[in-house]
């Protein structure tokens, strides 16, 4: 009676569980819907993946995509008879039944199929008590079975793979062949197979990166399981068994990887858009649990050249600062700042939070502590004070590099600083604002020249007061340049501030903040002539995209970082067409011409170092900027096919160089675009934008520029019509019997000349 009731209990106990007396089980419907949490995904131009959004690191994958050598470790270690039964294999629950529950005996193994492992993964285990064991495993042999007939082999092995964790907040095969790998799943040889499935048995004790030894012992065991299933000949085992333990870990969180600040701008972005649009069955999207790709302009190469010209300039560009406050600090003759910034820090406000006062706050923060710090040499761990890393973060220059694609305003790098982990204010942000310098008058010359004003003008560089804007005086560089008179050439070339502001009088306030608005500067200009010296706070973003206009025949262009969001399956949800604008801002004449003078500037004026120290001869225009006191050094530069913008200084602007020599813009900026334009050009695939030609310009434009041609035709005119230079046109000369005769000839020809033009 005793032996009946046995077996009795046991069904009675297997349909109770069944029947959802210990909690629901999940419906067909559910298990033929399953989905993940699964990291957006950030991907650039050229199709590298630049970073990911998530609550669990994952990245969904299907079984083509897996390795089978992934496949093959797994069924040999985790479940050999795995294409045998439908679920559950009774084999190994016999076993668990009799001597792991019965006789107590764990090391006997759980029993568990990859299908019931799936299922443990999908739906988490509850507490029943005492009863938990044996509830547990049979609500996950009743859904094995389920799953089984929903999906086949290759589906069920594809989803454990899919959910299964690896340690590290990382979930998924893909995601844990790039970690430890840096290559997708399909391409994982079997003793790399091996490492990652071993690692399933204890994904932190086999974790390769922390237990070298342990894994590479585990992966051993794994091959050996390969062998023992016929996966692996004696020859091929023997081989890998000795190999030494190898892993390329690589990890990309949003501190780390290429185009961090960019990647940060996006995630505000991509929310936003989240909260915006919904999915087919109602729900918004979720930016960190959806599988979203997101597909950006931003090209790989590019970015990373950008990085590396910024990381190498700016270490040089700091041990020189350093050097020229080696005798003092910048703060010193305004111990505000300091105070500002000791006020401004997080451990501050945290201890006035506390309700500390002044004295006993300043105490604290002059204990020394461990911390973390940035330099140039590596991260520091160090025993500071919190006041000493205040002094340390204050002295830091700071730099902000966009490169941009003129003819349709794709964002192809993003540079927001010099490191994102520490320093986490974007320098290119369109709300990220400083004086531009001098980097804005080519907008004030072309509007002087699509107003007609006459580039060969010549206009004194004389200092003026402007009694009508509080007697201001603007002042140049140079003492010498108040006796000379410019060009446009000249002015440009040189930079002269006095000459700048007169062209600006020429050209119209007004005329030259409506063609800079329209050409993409969006900030407020003021209606003051000091707007000439890019005396007005406008973004990196903004300047770039607003130089377009010169390089791509003067057309505005907006600026575009998205081409396309897909959903975790690759369903298209969003495209950003590409835009070629059509809006024009200038003439196409007056962007030549303002492209020749800004070669000039390039060639022979303030941007000469571009050639001189950087040897660089590719076709190149740009403009540099210095504002008062060097406290922002700016270069802009492009050819027909990219604009490179960069911006140095410190994030107070009170912190700079007291010399010009060592604060301007092409001392500061100017290196950077110089190393990243040389790096586009060794790049194969680049070297065509790198050395894009500008077209020459029309013989008619190239007089009206050629202000020596132009002088030299007033002299002859001054001479073949018998005026001189200081006459009147009342006036008479008297000429040689030579001279008329050679005058009458050249007429005779000029009138030859008109005869065969009318003929033709």
């Amino acid at each position: 009676m005793g032996l009946i009731s046995v077996p009795l209990l046991l069904v009675l106990f297997y349909y109770s569980i069944k029947g959802g007396v210990f909690g629901e089980l999940p419906a067909d419907h559910i298990l033929s819907k399953i989905e993940n949490n699964v990291a957006t995904e950030i991907y650039s131009a050229d199709s590298v993946l630049i970073g990911r959004f998530y609550l669990q690191e994952r990245t969904r994958t299907d079984y083509d995509n897996i390795s089978p050598n992934v496949i093959n470790a797994l069924v040999a270690t985790e479940d050999a008879r795995f294409y045998e039964h439908d679920g559950v294999d009774n084999r190994s629950l016999l076993r668990v039944i009799f001597k792991t529950l019965l006789l107590g005996d764990r090391s006997s193994g759980g029993g568990s199929t990859i299908t019931q492992q799936l299922a443990k993964n999908l739906f988490p285990r509850k507490d029943h008590g005492f009863l938990s064991m044996p509830v547990t495993k049979i609500k996950e042999a009743i859904t094995a079975r389920k799953l089984e007939t929903i999906y086949n082999k290759k589906q069920i092995l594809a989803m454990y793979l899919n959910t299964v964790p690896f340690g590290e907040n990382i979930y998924g095969i893909e995601m844990a062949s790039k970690r430890f790998f840096n290559k997708k799943a399909k391409y994982l040889k079997p003793q790399e197979a091996a490492v990652i499935v071993g690692m399933l048995k204890a994904n932190y004790t086999y974790n390769p990166r922390l237990f070298p030894e342990k894994s590479l012992k585990r992966r051993n065991v794994v091959l050996y399981q390969m062998l023992k299933y016929n996966y692996l000949d004696e020859q091929q085992y023997n081989s890998l068994k000795k190999k030494p333990l190898e892993i390329n870990y690589t990890k990309i969180t949003h501190n780390t990887g290429i185009a961090t600040y960019f990647r940060e701008y996006l995630r505000s972005e991509l929310e936003d858009w989240c909260e915006k649009n919904t999915k087919p069955d109602g729900s918004t999207y979720n930016l960190y649990t959806d599988g979203l790709k997101v597909y950006t302009t931003i090209n790989s190469s590019i970015q990373k050249y950008a990085e590396a010209a910024t990381s190498s300039h700016m270490k040089e560009l700091q041990q020189i600062f350093n050097n020229h406050w080696n005798t003092g600090n910048p703060w010193n003759a305004q111990k505000s700042l300091l105070t500002a910034a000791i006020h401004s820090s997080h451990r501050y406000k945290q201890l006035k939070r506390k309700g500390l006062k002044e004295k006993e706050i300043i105490e604290q923060l002059n204990k020394t502590v461990p911390m973390k710090l940035f330099s140039w040499n590596g991260d520091q761990e160090v025993k500071m004070s919190p006041i000493d890393s205040i002094k340390h973060n204050l002295t830091m220059l700071q730099t902000g590099t966009m490169a941009m694609n003129p003819d349709n305003g794709d964002i192809l790098a993003w540079v927001g600083g010099i490191d994102y982990e520490y320093f986490k204010y974007d320098h290119v942000n369109i709300n990220t604002k400083r004086q531009a310098g001098s980097t804005f008058k080519p907008f004030v010359f072309a509007a002087a020249l699509e107003a007609g004003v006459d580039p060969c003008d010549f206009v004194s560089g004389e200092k003026t007061t402007y009694t009508n804007h509080s007697d201001w005086s603007p002042g140049n560089a140079s003492a010498d340049e108040y006796n000379k008179k410019y060009t446009f050439k000249g002015a440009l070339a040189h930079s002269v501030n006095t000459v700048s502001v007169k062209v600006l009088e020429e050209a119209g306030i007004e005329n030259t903040i409506d063609l800079a608005h329209r050409a993409g500067v969006i900030s407020e200009l003021p209606e003051v002539p000091s707007i000439a010296l890019g005396t007005a706070p406008v973004s990196l973003m903004e300047m770039v995209s607003a130089y377009c206009t010169f390089a791509n025949g003067g057309y505005a262009v907006k600026p575009r970082y998205i081409t396309a969001i897909t959903d975790s399956r690759g369903k298209v949800i969003k495209r950003v067409k590409e835009e070629k604008s059509k809006n024009r801002v200038i003439k196409e004449e007056t962007s030549m011409m303002i492209s020749s003078l800004l070669q000039a500037v390039v060639d022979e004026g303030t941007g000469a170092r571009y050639r001189s120290k950087y040897k660089m001869t590719n076709d190149f225009a740009g403009k540099t900027g210095t504002t008062q006191s060097n406290a922002d050094g700016w270069f802009i530069g492009y050819n027909p096919e990219i604009v490179i913008g960069t911006w140095v200084g410190a994030d107070n602007p009170s912190i700079h160089f007291n010399s010009t020599g060592l604060g301007s813009g092409a001392s500061m900026a100017l290196p950077i675009v110089a190393k990243l334009l040389d790096k586009i050009q060794d790049n194969k695939k680049l070297r065509p934008m790198g050395y894009a030609k500008f077209s020459p310009l029309p013989d008619r434009l190239a007089r009206y520029l050629d202000c020596e041609a132009e002088k030299e035709d007033k002299q002859f005119m001054q001479w073949l019509f018998g005026k001189k230079d200081g006459q009147d046109e009342e006036n008479t000369a008297t000429f040689g019997e030579e001279e008329e005769e050679e005058k009458k000839n050249i007429f005779n020809k000029i009138g030859n000349i008109f005869k065969k033009k009318k003929k033709d």
